[in-house]
């Protein structure tokens, strides 16, 4: 929703720390935690009490910066610099407002900001619950919003406040450069509401078939509430711990507080509700055996080795398993056979490994390892990413396997993908090697170990 010309809510909140010294000591065992904070500032002319701002990896780091010239009311709001095609200093702006005491926001429906820019454009995304953590679970946002270069009103329904009773992620958004060029966006009045105006909740998830194996767990995809806010509609995308699940089958999945546990082989409908409203929308398990036997344990000796993934050799820093790209559905989970670790992607279609904190230096290395077991599937495609000294994409290869290549990608068995390094022909040097992308066209289940380089 957009308004335009709405009377200011509240004046910026501030925080006071008295020091006191030589107060006697005492015993607090036993005494009840103090409450959260149900403050709903986030930003009004400066941050509200205990906000800080945190910018997404890749983001212009020194994107948001307070504006004292330009406000929708009172003295300042916040300005962001949304970097053009040819930054060097981060390709988008994004990034999260949060607190490091948590908030309780049971009292509050909507998130309410005012925002324009420079120029007409669209906010790629806003929302809340993201704490910048990785281990968010109330996410919710709006995409698509259209920006002015006159103050407008956005409104983010929350889609069951009763869940946020200790959020530590207030609000957060992302954009990139526009017809070829970087704008400025302004910010003002960031704050949580109460509104009348949010009616008519329309809960919804993906009716989708997956395959599933026991021992994991499972999430709803594209779980999304369509509201009517002041006669017009908002469609909130958020994660699925919105949703209450419940099962048909309790001897293949249970559900406990928002996460399905797959527990016995079979078949089940898991559906949803939002509070007391039926979710359109159903997700139907067909559960299957996993490997019977780990991959094969690795024989190269430790000090010729590079490992990224491997119960068989020391490990090097890893930032993500699962990027979550734009366009990915691939989901992660962390599975055990016989005592050994793997990596469980499921819905793949494509799948970001990320290590370019501590890039790794394959100059001496000639091979690339992994192991790859996939009930289903024709093909599989490895892709390495090469970055230079100063994090930026430099060249990227990448090679198709299937029955006729060598290796071999078989589906049922474990595929040990012992690749030269050479094959990759990648048109970079290999000393600060970044990235890897796992793909498959139909392959969407699929076990990884035993990823390394090595001599």
């Amino acid at each position: 929703m957009r308004r335009r010309g709405r009377t200011r809510l509240a004046a910026g909140a501030s925080l006071a720390i008295i020091s006191l010294a030589g107060c006697l000591e005492r015993d607090t065992t036993g005494l009840p935690l103090a409450p959260a904070s149900t403050d709903p500032v986030i930003f009004d002319d400066d941050f509200g009490g205990a906000v800080d701002f945190q910018a997404f990896l890749g983001s212009k780091t020194d994107a948001v910066q307070i504006d004292t010239e330009n406000s929708r009311s009172g003295a300042a709001s916040l300005r962001v610099t949304v970097p053009g095609p040819d930054a060097v200093d981060g390709t988008y702006a994004g990034g999260a407002f949060t607190t490091f005491t948590v908030r309780d926001l049971t009292r509050y429906n909507a998130l309410t900001f005012y925002a324009k820019a420079s120029m007409d454009a669209t906010l790629d995304v806003a929302g809340l619950g993201n704490d910048n953590t990785g281990t968010s679970l109330y996410t919710a946002e709006r995409h698509g919003l259209p920006l002015s270069t006159e103050w407008d009103w956005y409104v983010v329904p929350i889609p069951l406040p009763e869940r946020l009773t200790a959020e530590g992620g207030l609000f957060f958004f992302a954009e990139g450069y526009e017809n070829n060029t970087g704008y400025t966006i302004w910010f003002d009045e960031i704050r949580f509401d109460s509104l009348a105006v949010i009616s008519d909740p329309r809960p919804y998830m993906a009716t989708v078939t997956r395959q599933a194996f026991v021992g994991t767990t499972v999430e709803a995809e594209s779980t999304r509430v369509t509201f009517d806010v002041d006669g017009e509609t908002a469609v909130v995308t958020h994660f699925p711990a919105y949703f209450d699940y419940f099962s048909s089958n309790e001897d293949v999945a249970t559900v406990s507080g928002g996460s399905i546990s797959i527990v016995g082989g079979g078949s089940t409908m898991i559906t949803a509700k939002l509070d007391t409203i039926d979710a359109v929308g159903s997700l139907t398990l067909s559960v299957l055996a996993p490997p019977s036997s780990p991959a094969p344990t690795p024989t190269v000796p430790a000090s010729d080795v590079i490992s990224l993934f491997s119960d068989a050799y020391p490990d090097v820093a890893v930032d993500a398993w699962n990027t979550y790209w734009q366009w990915s559905t691939a989901q992660l989970e962390d599975f055990t056979i016989q005592g050994d670790s793997v990596k469980l992607y499921t819905e793949l279609n494509f799948v970001g490994i990320d290590f370019s904190t501590l890039t790794v230096d394959a100059t001496a290395m000639t091979h690339f390892h992994l192991d790859v077991w996939a009930p289903e599937g024709t093909n599989f495609k490895v892709k390495i990413v090469a970055f230079n000294a100063l994090g930026q994409l430099i060249g990227q290869a990448e090679l198709n396997f299937d029955e006729g290549t060598t290796p071999a990608f078989l589906p049922g068995v474990w595929s040990s993908l012992e690749i030269p390094l050479a094959d990759f022909s990648l048109s970079a040097p290999r000393d600060h090697l970044a990235q890897l992308v796992l793909s498959s066209t139909d392959a969407r289940t699929v076990f990884v170990d035993n990823v390394y380089f090595h001599k």
